[in-house]
């Protein structure tokens, strides 16, 4: 069976996406910083949808261990599902270095660092699929959460680095940009429910943007026409504008 590998599976964005694939039949690696915290999720995995699933111990900041987490695995993935983030508040991470830094290691250099080991499996082998759950906060910056939407523009940029490169080994590189999704990353925020998608949303569009091998999808799809909107308002307007 094709298997899948969740990196960060204890977000709730992770779980409903290890559910969806479980469900379409594919076994699932589950990867986190505490396994313990998942066992529920790998016994409901089990006995619910009758797939093998595993659950492996992944620090993203830890990047000395990537190599080796990788090596660990008791099977090299057929897909890749990078999820986790971390996004504090922006007024404590532009006064509270650590928190800023956080921010920058767990949304990009973390991904890069584990992503760059399975890049170069994927390509010797000619085959894989990779996703990056990115954001949209990353398509333009903005005064209340730059320093989040900053690390997601690199990693929204280092994805499309990674797809033009992997194309010649047809190694497929999709991009997720979610709007607004009701998640405890968010359940401080007040956010408008009409554009905010729920963790299954997110899971559906995924899985769906992996079968059929796009590029870039965004979660809702109309938030492909907001960020045009916002990206189109000329600086001299923008920077007096609090969006």
């Amino acid at each position: 069976m094709p298997v899948v590998l969740i990196l960060g599976a204890t977000s709730d964005m992770g779980k409903a996406i290890a559910r969806k694939f479980a469900e379409k039949e594919y076994d699932i690696q589950l990867a986190c910083r505490k396994p313990e915290e998942i066992s529920a999720l790998v016994s409901d995995l089990k006995i619910r949808f009758q797939r093998n699933c595993t659950a492996h111990a992944f620090d993203v900041t830890d990047f000395s261990s990537h190599r080796q987490f990788y090596a660990s695995l008791p099977s090299s993935p057929d897909i890749v599902v990078c999820v986790f983030g971390y996004m504090a508040d922006n007024d404590i991470a532009i006064t509270v270095w650590e928190e800023a830094l956080r921010t920058i290691e767990t949304n990009y250099t973390g991904a890069v660092s584990i992503l760059n080991i399975i890049a170069t499996d994927f390509g010797s082998k000619k085959e894989g699929i990779i996703a990056g759950i990115s954001s949209v906060a990353g398509e333009r910056g903005r005064q209340n959460n730059y320093i989040y939407g900053s690390a997601k523009a690199g990693f929204t940029a280092y994805l499309s680095g990674l797809r033009n490169k992997l194309y010649k080994d047809n190694v497929h590189v999709v991009s997720v940009l979610p709007g607004f999704v009701y998640t405890k990353m968010t359940e401080h925020l007040k956010l408008p429910k009409l554009l905010t998608a729920t963790p299954e949303d997110v899971a559906t569009y995924t899985y769906n943007a992996i079968i059929k091998r796009k590029d870039i999808i965004y979660i809702k799809w109309f938030w492909k026409w907001i960020m045009f909107i916002i990206k189109c308002i000329p600086e001299t307007i923008f920077k007096k504008k609090t969006l």
